[in-house]
C-alpha cells in the first residue's frame, strides 16, 4: 500500500505549528547498544533470514479484463474516479512482462519474492470452476522464481475481493464471504502449495477494514454519510465491525483448513498481515499514555487480540459495545493461536492525543470509538517519510512484549517520493540503510522476525493516490508504450547490500556503485 496520504486521511488531526513537550520521531537518537548502520553487511544477518520486495496483483498485471479475469472491489473502485481518471487497467503489465520482471527481480538478487493471487482471476465467479489461464499465469510466475531459487511469498486477499460477490451478498459484511474465502484458498493451497511456503490471508487487515467500511477511501469504498468521503452506500458505526469478524473467521477457518488437509504434506505457514504505525503519547500526560494505548488496541489489537488470546481487547468492546459481534465459544477456541506468522507493514510513527470528547457524541464509527487522536505532526511531507527507525525497533519490541514475541515478516517498509522519473533516489536509500539497521538491532534484542521485504519491487498503481508517488527500486516508464523498467540508486544499492558488502555511507550516484 502506499502508505503516506492514510495518516491523513485516516484519524485525522494536522496540527503543522503545534509546541510541545515531546521530540520529533526523526530526532530520536539510538542507545548505545544499537547497531552502526554504517557498518552491517548481509551476513550480519542469519542465513535463513530473507530479504525480498514486494507488489501486489491489482497494483501491477493489469490484463484487467484478458483471458477471463473479471472485475474485482479495486477495478471497480478505480473506475469510480477516486484517482482522478487513473486506474490500473494496464498499469506495469506484468500480466505479459512477468519473466522480464522476475529476470530482474533474480539481477537484484532477491532472496524472497511478495506477490498476491488475483481471486478474480484464479476464480472469476468468486467460486465454481477455476479460470484455466489465470491458473497457468500463477503456475508459471512461482515456476520462474523457483527457477532462479527465489522463494514465492503469497497473499491471498490484497484489497481485491471479487466484484462479483460485493454485488451478490456484500462482500465481507456477509458471513457468506468466509465459505467463499476458504474455498478459494483451498484451491490456491491445492494447486500452489506444493512449491509455495508461506502464505497470507489478508493484506493490512485492519486498514482494509477502517478505509473500506469505516473511512471509505479504499475498496469498497463504504462509509456513512458523516464520514470524509461521500458513499453513496455503507453504514460507518457498524459494518466496520463486521467486516472485521468476518476477516478473522475466514482467516482463522483457512489456517484450520491447511493445517488440517495440507500441513503434514507441504509444510508450509499461514499467517496475516496488519499495518502498523508506531505510536507515541502527544504528551507524557497519564491521558494521552492511555489514548496511545487504546490507540494499540484498536488498530491493532481489534486483530491481534483474538488471534493470540480468542477475543477483542476489553477496551474494543467496551467503547463498541454491542456493534462489535461475540465469538462463539467455539470460535474463539479456533481463532485463538490460527496464524504461523504475524506480516507487518510500517513507514512510519505518529503521536496520539487523549480525544474522550468522542464518545459523547450521538453517531460514533471505529475512530471515534478509539476516544484518541492520532496526530499529523507536519515534519512529515506529503512525498516523504521522516527517517526514523526507532518506530520499527519498538514495534518488534511491542510485539515480543505483548504478544508472546510471534514469528514477524517486515512484508512492507520503504520510501515514498514523487513519481517523477528521477533514478538518483538517495532518500530511499538512507531510509532502508537505516530501517534494516534498526532491525538488526532488534534481532540481536531477541526480536523473532524471520523476513524483511522492500516496498515496493516496482514503481507501480497505489492504492491512495494512484500514480502520483512511488516506492519503487525500478522506475516505471508510463509514457514508453514497452512499460521499460529502469534500476533506481536504490536498486543498486540494495543489491550490493544482498551481495554481503558493507554499503557505508549514502553514494551520491549509480556510478559508485557496483552495476548488476
Amino acid at each position: 500500500m502506499s502508505s503516506f496520504v492514510c495518516l491523513v486521511v485516516v484519524f485525522v488531526l494536522i496540527n503543522i505549528n503545534n509546541t510541545r513537550n515531546v521530540v520529533a520521531f526523526s530526532e530520536y537518537s539510538s542507545s548505545d547498544d544499537d547497531v552502526d548502520t554504517n557498518k552491517y553487511t548481509r551476513n550480519d544477518f542469519a542465513s535463513d533470514f530473507v530479504f525480498g520486495a514486494g507488489t501486489s496483483a491489482y497494483q501491477v498485471e493489469g490484463a484487467v479484463l484478458e483471458d477471463g479475469r473479471t472485475y474485482s472491489i479495486w477495478d471497480t473502485f478505480a473506475h469510480s474516479g477516486f484517482y482522478n481518471g487513473a486506474n490500473a487497467d494496464v498499469t506495469c503489465d506484468g500480466y505479459h512482462k512477468y519473466k522480464e520482471d522476475i529476470q530482474l527481480i533474480a539481477d537484484t538478487g532477491l532472496e524472497a519474492f511478495r506477490f498476491s493471487i488475483s481471486w478474480s482471476r484464479l476464480i472469476p465467479n468468486g467460486r465454481g470452476s477455476i479460470n484455466a489461464k489465470g491458473l497457468q499465469y500463477y503456475n508459471n510466475f512461482i515456476d520462474e522464481l523457483i527457477s532462479y531459487g527465489i522463494q514465492p511469498h503469497v497473499t491471498l486477499h490484497h484489497d481485491d475481493l471479487p466484484q462479483i460477490l460485493e454485488d451478490e451478498y456484500g462482500g465481507w459484511i456477509s458471513k457468506k464471504a468466509v465459505k467463499d474465502f476458504v474455498a478459494y484458498a483451498d484451491c490456491c493451497f491445492r494447486e500452489f502449495g506444493d512449491r509455495v511456503l508461506h502464505w497470507t490471508t489478508f493484506n493490512e487487515v485492519n486498514v482494509f477494514t477502517l478505509g473500506g467500511y469505516d473511512l471509505g477511501f479504499t475498496p469498497p469504498g463504504r462509509c456513512s454519510p458523516f464520514g470524509i468521503l461521500n458513499c453513496t452506500r455503507g453504514n460507518s458505526t457498524y459494518e466496520p465491525y463486521l467486516a472485521a469478524h468476518h476477516l478473522l473467521l475466514a482467516h482463522a477457518s483457512t489456517v484450520r483448513l491447511y493445517r488440517k488437509k495440507y500441513k503434514a504434506m507441504q509444510h508450509g505457514f499461514v499467517g496475516i498481515n496488519i499495518f502498523f504505525y508506531w505510536f507515541e503519547p502527544y504528551t507524557n500526560t497519564k491521558e494521552d499514555v492511555e489514548a496511545t494505548q487504546r490507540a494499540n488496541d484498536f488498530y491493532v489489537g481489534w486483530f491481534l487480540n483474538p488471534l493470540v488470546n480468542g477475543d477483542y481487547p476489553e477496551i474494543v468492546k467496551k467503547n463498541a459495545g454491542t456493534r462489535v459481534p461475540s465469538f462463539t465459544k467455539l470460535e474463539s477456541e479456533r481463532i485463538k493461536g490460527s496464524f504461523d506468522f504475524v506480516g507487518i507493514n510500517h513507514y512510519s510513527s505518529l503521536y496520539v492525543k487523549d480525544n474522550p470528547s468522542s464518545l459523547e457524541m450521538d453517531v460514533r464509527d471505529v475512530v471515534a470509538d478509539m476516544a484518541a487522536t492520532i496526530i499529523f505532526d507536519g515534519i512529515l511531507t506529503p512525498t516523504q517519510f521522516p527517517v526514523a527507525p526507532m518506530g520499527l525497533q519498538k514495534i518488534l519490541k511491542y510485539l515480543k512484549e505483548e504478544y508472546g514475541n510471534p514469528p514477524v515478516y517486515i512484508h512492507e517498509n520503504g520510501q515514498v517520493q514523487p513519481r517523477n522519473g528521477t533514478l538518483n533516489d538517495t532518500p530511499r536509500i538512507e531510509y532502508l540503510q537505516a530501517y534494516i539497521g534498526a532491525l538488526l538491532d532488534a534481532l540481536r534484542n531477541g526480536s523473532n522476525t524471520k523476513g524483511y521485504f522492500v516496498w515496493s519491487f516496482l514503481d507501480l498503481f497505489e492504492l491512495l493516490d494512484g500514480y502520483n508517488t512511488g516506492y519503487g527500486l525500478y522506475y516505471v516508464d508510463m509514457y514508453d508504450k514497452e512499460l521499460t523498467r529502469y534500476p533506481k540508486l536504490s536498486a543498486h544499492w540494495y543489491a550490493n547490500f544482498l551481495k554481503g558488502k558493507n554499503m557505508s555511507g549514502i553514494l551520491p550516484n549509480v556510478d559508485a556503485i557496483d552495476s548488476f
